[in-house]
């Protein structure tokens, strides 16, 4: 590497930018712009690690090593030049957090054979959907390893929610479901709680992009109603993951004329028929058209698979959906 793609590669990433992602804190400003800290490459008990951000550069007086960005990746990650350099570059490129934690957790499924008998017991047995769905497993205990061995700081998995506080995999024994900026897990172990969101909100419809284009559109519950219904070739189906709409996924139905089919569960205390019931006046109230499909006692699209029925038994129940 020449020394004009050495300087594009410091100015890409400024030193002060690339000591916080790994946790560094000044402890106070010292003057034209220099700041004072804890040296992050020894044990430091009282500041002495200077940082100049105009210059991009860190000195410390206490180990009495000092130097650039390359050289901090160095000494700080204990390797030579040449993956020192290509640390930066993956760092500089890196993906966003929770895409790279689907992909790991996509790469390990077919690693595990209790994911798959889980996705079997469900009804998912299609490679199709399963690359559709980039649905994967989290084993736990590992991706935290994966995922710093790339360059990700402890502090960034933790802000995420992808691991505790005390540094474990939170999702341990799970089939995962990459969401609109988070991921649901779905326990294969009964005495864990059987649904867990990441911090921060479910985000929008599940595979919205893909579905608005229709002119009408099946609404479920759950991912795996979602995964048996596009698996059967209902490629019209959306999913709310609940039964209870955000505001984002309720302004999504009604942003273009459509028929919505609502297909909630048949529960057995009627929970599903009431709140089909009443998104379906509130979703009236919009101009939306809406259906609202009658499963058998019990069932919900997920179960009624699962037990045999086909894709024209549930279009019997489409056709039959009242008003």
């Amino acid at each position: 590497m020449n020394r004009m793609a050495l300087n594009e590669l410091k100015r890409q990433i400024p030193l002060l930018e690339y000591l916080q992602a790994h946790d560094w804190q000044q402890a106070r400003p010292i003057g034209f712009g220099r700041l004072l800290g804890l040296c992050p490459l020894h044990a430091d008990r009282k500041p002495s690690f200077l940082v100049d951000p105009n210059r991009n550069l860190f000195y410390c007086y206490g180990c009495r090593r000092g130097g650039d960005v390359i050289r901090f990746a160095e000494l700080y990650h204990q390797v030579k030049f040449p993956q020192a350099l290509a640390l930066l570059h993956q760092w500089r490129g890196l993906p966003p957090l929770l895409h790279e934690a689907a992909g790991f957790y996509h790469m390990q499924l077919h690693r595990h054979g209790e994911a798959i008998g889980y996705l079997h017991q469900r009804g998912i047995r299609s490679a199709e959907l399963i690359e559709h769905m980039r649905i994967g497993y989290a084993p736990g205990g590992c991706l935290r390893g994966w995922l710093t061995q790339l360059g990700y700081p402890l502090r960034a998995l933790h802000q995420a929610g992808l691991v505790t506080a005390r540094g474990y995999d939170t999702y341990t024994h799970r089939v995962v479901f990459p969401l609109q900026g988070n991921l649901y897990g779905r326990s294969l172990s009964v005495s864990a709680p059987p649904h867990r969101f990441l911090s921060g909100t479910k985000g929008g419809l599940y595979a919205w992009e893909q579905v608005r284009q229709y002119p009408n559109v099946i609404l479920v519950e759950g991912l795996f109603d979602y995964a048996v219904l596009w698996q059967a070739g209902f490629h019209n189906v959306t999913c709310s993951m609940g039964s209870h709409l955000n505001g984002q996924q309720h302004r999504q139905l009604c942003n273009s004329p459509r028929t919505v089919y609502l297909a909630f569960d048949a529960d057995p205390n009627g929970s599903g028929r009431q709140a089909a019931q009443s998104l379906a006046g509130r979703l009236r109230e919009q101009g939306v058209n809406v259906r609202r499909v009658s499963l058998p006692e019990g069932h919900d699209p997920n179960s009624f698979f699962v037990e045999g029925a086909d894709a024209g038994q549930f279009q019997a129940l489409l056709e039959a959906a009242r008003l």
